[in-house]
């Protein structure tokens, strides 16, 4: 089952640390990682930077994009206001939840992320996601997950890879 999870961090470089864990659990063959990001908004930045891990470089366009569009839909589309944006953040919102990411994970993700914390996003599949779990304790972050359909992880593919 493909999974899109976005761990937040109270530290600028939780994720990080958790990147590096998840990429460990890869390597034992825990979880097979479709792609990963990191989000790190250090105390007294305006706003967050994303660094998207780009393994293979054809790939990484397409997982870069998609990254882009999450990223984007999560900090920048609510600080152009509505009058600006209109029916341009509901195709945002929409299209994202064509893949399985609602709204409401969004505004959830958005509204834990504040400067001096980090997320790490990944879309996985085949994972033991119990036995992942218990390599984030201790990592004091926090799971947003969304299970996606087989429907939603072809779109996702399809789109982004």
């Amino acid at each position: 089952m493909t999974t899109f999870t976005a761990w937040k961090f109270d530290t600028p470089g939780g994720a990080q640390a958790a990147r590096e864990q998840l990429d460990l659990a890869r390597a034992e063959g825990l979880v097979k990682v479709i792609d990963r990001a990191v989000l790190e908004w250090p105390e007294g930045a305006e706003k967050p930077s994303l660094r998207h891990s780009r393994d293979d470089e054809w790939r990484g366009t397409g997982w870069g994009a998609f990254w882009g569009l999450v990223v984007g839909t999560v900090f920048f589309v609510p600080m152009l206001g509505a009058v600006a944006i209109g029916a341009g953040a509901g195709a945002l919102y929409q299209h994202l939840q064509g893949v399985g990411i609602t709204k409401e994970q969004l505004e959830s993700i958005r509204d834990q992320t504040v400067p001096g914390t980090s997320v790490l996003f990944a879309v996985t599949d085949e994972g033991n996601l119990d036995r992942l779990g218990e390599r984030f304790r201790g990592f004091q972050g926090h799971l947003v997950s969304t299970n996606l359909t087989g429907a939603e992880r072809a779109l996702l593919l399809e789109t982004f890879d």
